[in-house]
């Protein structure tokens, strides 16, 4: 009988942030009551990092564990570097956010280790178990921080929202996990397309079904239209850094999980998804811009942008090409800096009890904070697509595949709706550099911890849009055993 194959190095990553989760949970069990806590924040910080450089290693590995349910080839690392950047960005913001919000305990930076062990988890399963399991961490823990600011009602609501929400969008995913081990007898991604192929069953009912609630399931989860409802009233409830690791790193773990499955188990089925998909794609990218354009919240404008952004995603997603699913990966990071960015200046600009979310809020921010204004701007035209930045260098990306693979009209579109996005985006800044304050906002603290996450998202931004060569490479050799 052969023994698994285990080998624990493949998983180090995944192993020292579950250990630091509960590191963090058990030093604020004996810490004393009463004391500022915010070591766990930079506690939580050393287990990323330790996590990253375990990471590295692995880079050009390609190997498989645990009976080849888990992969620790290039697509999973790429996509392991993008959250734990996510993840350590986050908890640079929470260290000053956090505290200040009265959610500064252990259960919040655990709750944020143990997400980011999920998304890790979804982006290395080569078999739906794995990938299921991770999506179950992931989901539980965002639910719960979600409603982290207990005493405030829209935050409950939107926690209460998103787990309803989720709940149902799981079971659709579970069903259309459960439809396919029905009709292929595995769980084994590439057993899946290898069965498929070999018996022709591209006209069966239940593989047919199972697309369709795969495509479900995990529209949910990278908010695509029309199973988007939750995002805006989640986005806006939810603490902002919460909100942020949300935008990011579940969009991410969404689509990691979603390129796995469709390029390495259904592949056959590609002319049946491009169709929905294309559909999919220009619906996201249009309700997403249009409504965006009438928020007077930052936070729901962004919540709706993340909406667009999810559907240029799905325009390389369509193409099915090497440059489209490379280009996946690239916008992914991308949107990580800028989007994180965007939200640490949000954070900036409150104080306890007064988070100034309201788009007026920002009128005259350039002269009274001229550098957190220059920010944000920089942000926001990353977002829009504006070069040198690296949200021109992504939407270049995605589209060009798009136009490789001939869908002109898809290209065409997305171009239109990244060009309406310009107005929404641009009405900040015209507010922060032309309009007069409505009322004065005093008694920012600009605190260390945000500031490095401001000045390490604006760096990641100009580098992805002034050098993207060397992060497009390495997304391309990512994907080489994927497709």
């Amino acid at each position: 009988m052969k023994l698994p194959d285990i080998d624990l190095y493949l998983i180090a990553p995944e192993i020292i942030i579950t250990v630091f989760g509960f590191l963090v949970l058990l030093v604020d069990v004996f810490a004393p009551k009463g004391e500022k806590k915010g070591y766990l924040g930079v506690l939580s910080l050393l287990g990323v990092a330790i996590a990253f450089f375990y990471t590295l290693p692995l880079v050009g590995t390609g190997k498989t564990g645990f009976v080849e349910m888990f992969a620790a080839d290039g697509f999973a690392i790429f996509f392991k570097i993008t959250i734990l950047i996510i993840a350590f960005l986050t908890l640079l913001i929470s260290i000053g956010y956090a505290p200040r919000e009265g959610i500064g305990f252990g259960e919040y930076y655990a709750l944020i280790l143990f997400a980011t062990f999920g998304m890790m988890l979804m982006a290395a399963g080569t078999h739906l178990i794995i990938i299921f399991l991770g999506l179950e961490t992931m989901s539980i823990s965002i639910y719960v921080l979600a409603g982290m600011l207990r005493g405030d009602q829209k935050s409950v609501e939107s926690a209460f929202k998103y787990f309803l929400l989720g709940a149902f969008a799981t079971g659709f995913l579970l069903y259309g996990i459960a439809f396919l081990y029905g009709a292929t007898g595995s769980l084994y991604l590439k057993n899946i397309a290898s069965y498929i192929g070999s018996k022709n069953l591209l006209n069966h009912p239940m593989l047919l079904m199972s697309l369709a609630f795969l495509t479900i399931g995990f529209g949910f989860k990278i908010a695509s239209v029309p199973f988007h409802m939750w995002t805006p009233d989640v986005y806006e409830g939810a603490p902002t850094s919460v909100t942020a690791f949300m935008a990011t790193g579940v969009k991410a773990a969404g689509f990691s999980a979603l390129l796995r499955v469709f390029f390495t188990a259904l592949p056959a089925f590609q002319p049946d998804w491009t169709s929905i998909m294309w559909l999919i794609a220009v619906a996201t990218m249009t309700f997403g811009n249009i409504i965006a354009i009438s928020q007077n919240n930052i936070k729901r404008m962004l919540a709706y942008s993340s909406i667009a952004h999810a559907g240029y995603i799905l325009v390389a997603f369509v193409a099915g090409n090497k440059l489209g699913t490379s280009g996946i990966l690239f916008y992914l990071m991308a949107y990580a800096f800028m989007n994180l960015g965007a939200f640490t200046c949000v954070i900036l600009l409150g104080k306890k009890g007064e988070e100034n979310t309201l788009i007026t809020d920002y009128a005259g921010l350039g002269f009274k904070y001229p550098l957190l204004a220059a920010s944000m701007t920089v942000f926001l035209l990353s977002m829009a697509g504006i070069p040198p930045l690296g949200g021109f260098m992504a939407k270049f990306y995605v589209f060009s595949a798009a136009v490789e693979a001939k869908f002109y009209w898809l290209a065409v579109l997305g171009m239109i709706n990244s060009a309406i996005s310009v107005y929404y985006y641009l009405r900040v800044t015209v507010l922060m550099y032309f309009r007069e304050p409505e009322r004065e906002i005093t008694g920012l603290s600009f605190s260390p911890a945000p500031t490095l996450a401001l000045i390490l998202a604006l760096i990641g931004t100009f580098y992805l849009g002034i050098f993207p060569s060397n992060v497009l490479s390495f997304a391309q050799k990512s994907i080489a055993g994927l497709m």
